[in-house]
């Protein structure tokens, strides 16, 4: 679409915090006026309104993708977005470990075995570990916890999560970044330690190299996101 407005702005609602285009309040495509929780985030969309030029592309708006989201496809019924979460549980990332060379196996146990074990400590939720691509069947107690840790999120962190845990193909990092361990930066650095190694010995590949360009985008947004909705 055309830029069409002349300014956007922050605005107090009946129900929490909305963004008017000229005055107008700005609706999500189902046509609802898109709400959210704090001033903080209101502010940031607006920004991202005031700042989008010409021809205006969805990516240019990626907060307030992000926020339409939560309202429309999370808020109305957060379960089955719970139980799409929960089940990474089952296949995470760090639960799969290389089986050579030796340095990528010592850099996958010192990098990702601390972030097991804070699973363990934070959310009692002990994940097993395998060599290889053959799957692992996880205790149910693990499972279940970190199923428990996803459901204790409000609509606006399953929305964080929806988009962290699927990029960084791990539950427990994305509950790391969406709970204030870890940053987005680190975590996604973590979840490209195989490609990273890769490139360090046989050179980098322009290709894989923007696509985690664009994850890490995403995963910032997403952890950005959460912080503006908490203050």
């Amino acid at each position: 679409m055309k830029r069409f407005w002349r300014r956007a702005e922050a605005c107090s609602a009946d129900r929490g915090w909305q963004v008017r285009l000229d005055g107008k309040p700005l609706r999500v495509p189902g046509g609802a006026t898109l709400e959210v929780p704090s001033e903080a985030l209101a502010a940031a969309l607006a920004a991202e309104w005031d700042g989008a030029q010409g021809e205006v592309q969805v990516a240019q708006l990626p907060l307030t993708r992000l926020a339409g989201t939560v309202q429309e496809r999370i808020a109305t019924d957060p379960a089955p977005v719970v139980r799409e979460l929960a089940r990474w549980a089952e296949t995470d990332l760090l639960s799969y470990r290389a089986t050579h060379p030796d340095a990528l196996v010592a850099v996958q146990a010192a990098e990702w075995n601390p972030w097991l074990d804070w699973a363990a400590r934070r959310h009692g939720a002990r994940l097993a570990v395998t060599a290889g691509v053959v799957p692992i069947i996880q205790a149910r107690e693990a499972v279940a916890a970190l199923a428990a840790a996803v459901a204790t999120h409000d609509p606006w962190g399953l929305g964080a999560l929806g988009v962290l845990v699927p990029s960084l193909g791990s539950l427990v990092l994305g509950l790391a970044v969406a709970e204030g361990a870890l940053e987005a930066a680190g975590a996604h650095r973590l979840a490209t330690l195989d490609e990273i190694f890769q490139e360090r010995r046989w050179g980098v590949d322009t290709e894989a190299a923007e696509r985690r360009r664009r994850i890490l985008a995403e995963i910032e947004d997403a952890a950005r996101m959460l912080t503006l909705v908490r203050g």
